[in-house]
């Protein structure tokens, strides 16, 4: 046994050569859907090339898994180097607990005065990740069927209009059923619109707010209009193929899918004729809203090769990082007009006038506020929302729970 265990100390436990040891030197980031995400793929492989003698790891996740996998990771002491930051809520969770290292010296100096999202981080004045992707939500439509149907999209609609319009869009396609549009299966398509678009506060204790937004919701699922939630639960339904096989008209969605529709076509996995539009809005809104969250990436407390993972964060959230992601489609936290420009000239991109307008919405609210709450409030809002979708609770009852259990448990 000590024979064994001297000979695993020699090589390092992982076979890796250790930093500054003279070999190639691995770094370990926690990631999802690694193969349907090319960002990772771009960034990584840009960090290699800037620096030769480095190989970065993906450690993958199934994307539905990776909170709850990464949060079992982390409070289990894993060692992997950088965690890649979902949405704020787990960035709240994680540095309220401290499983990452600070990194206030990159997030204040003045490379990082143009990352969109970055204040998402502060806590206190102190930062524990830093953004590279910036995304807010807008609407994906198939052109094809919109024409078919006479629908002509000139300006962010109404809600009322999307509802008609799910219907009207909603029929049979060579034997196929068609969806007039597609609701994924998280809360923020219904409570994170909702409070954007409303000015709620989701960490106040009161969401009649939200009624609303649950209603047109359910109305559409009833009149068969979207996929029902339990079915898309069930199934574990992935948005990209549900609009990318032209299984759905309209889709309410981050602008991270772009890519993801990009890399489809490029492949001839998808032959849907696509565009954007703004965000529907409320009646009388005077200006298009709606919701975002910065990605980002955060170096573990327990990484081994601390200063190295600093590198590839700072390198992600770099002019050099927004070049490698817009190049496939994703919208960067850097703004830069150069890069914007370069990024509508990609390959495949729509050029119409109202895509480019939906990439200038007015406002844009985080998609959940960032507090010590912010995880225990998500968990509660999150429950109660499936439970309202497949029917076991009525929108009001699923709202009295929400405001109770969120004062009682989380706000007291």
């Amino acid at each position: 046994m000590t024979v064994v265990a001297l000979a695993l100390a020699a090589c390092g436990g992982s076979g890796e050569p250790a930093e500054g040891g003279g070999g190639p030197t691995t770094l370990t980031v926690t990631v999802w859907n690694l193969a349907k995400t090319p960002e990772f793929t771009a960034l990584f492989q840009a960090f290699e090339k800037a620096n030769p003698g480095v190989k970065v790891k993906p450690v993958d996740i199934l994307a539905d898994d990776y909170q709850d996998k990464v949060t079992t990771m982390l409070a289990g002491g894993d060692k992997s180097d950088v965690i890649t930051i979902k949405n704020v809520t787990d960035y709240a969770r994680y540095s309220s607990r401290g499983q990452l290292v600070d990194v206030t010296d990159l997030a204040t100096s003045a490379d990082a005065a143009k990352l969109a999202g970055l204040q998402a981080y502060n806590t206190g004045n102190t930062y524990y990740a830093l953004p590279y992707r910036q995304d807010f939500w807008l609407l994906y439509y198939n052109k094809t069927l919109l024409d078919k149907a006479g629908i002509k999209l000139t300006g962010a609609m109404t809600w009322d209009d999307y509802a008609k319009y799910a219907q009207q869009l909603t029929g049979d396609k060579d034997g196929k059923k068609v969806h007039g549009t597609y609701h994924h299966t998280w809360r923020s398509v219904v409570q994170a619109i909702s409070a954007a678009q409303t000015g709620g506060d989701q960490l106040g204790g009161d969401y009649a707010f939200f009624t609303d937004q649950y209603t047109m919701a359910l109305d559409l699922q009833k009149k068969g209009a979207v996929m029902d939630f339990g079915t898309a639960s069930a199934q574990q339904a992935d948005y990209r193929n549900v609009f990318g096989t032209g299984a759905a008209a309209m889709m309410p969605m981050g602008t991270w899918y772009i890519s993801g529709i990009l890399e489809a076509k490029k492949k001839g996995e998808s032959q849907v004729d696509w565009a954007l539009a703004p965000m529907p809005q409320r009646a009388g809104s005077g200006e298009a809203v709606t919701f975002g969250s910065p990605t980002g990436f955060a170096v573990n407390k327990r990484s081994e090769s601390a200063d190295l993972a600093k590198k590839f964060v700072q390198f992600a959230a770099s002019r050099a990082g927004a070049e490698a992601i817009a190049q496939v489609g994703v919208v960067p936290a850097l703004q830069d007009p150069a890069i914007t420009e370069a990024y509508f000239k990609l390959e495949g991109m729509p050029s119409d006038e109202l895509s480019k307008k939906a990439f200038e919405p007015g406002k844009v609210v985080l998609e959940m506020p960032v507090s010590d709450k912010s995880s225990d409030v998500d968990t509660i809002l999150n429950e109660e929302h499936q439970l309202i979708m497949v029917g076991e609770k009525s929108v009001a009852d699923g709202i009295r729970s929400m405001n109770e259990r969120v004062k009682n448990e989380v706000l007291n």
